[in-house]
């Protein structure tokens, strides 16, 4: 079994990290979660988290939100 992330398997990641981050956008902001992940999938932070090479995927859902929110 091949355990390796790479830019073809990254995506499958991608929901659980965008579902955490917007949680905490959210209830941050007061907003739904929808208008949470849509603000999240616009962002530079989100286009980033799309490639394995920026390794972003190895952090958590705080670290991308305080990343976002910079």
């Amino acid at each position: 079994m091949n355990l390796e992330i790479n830019d073809s398997n990254v995506h499958l990641l991608l929901p659980g990290k965008v579902a955490a981050v917007s949680a905490i956008y959210a209830d941050s902001h007061g907003c739904s979660i929808f208008e949470a992940m849509q603000e999240f999938y616009k962002s530079k932070v989100y286009s980033q988290l799309e490639h394995e090479e920026t390794k972003l995927w190895h952090l958590g859902a705080v670290a991308l939100y305080e990343m976002w929110q910079e």
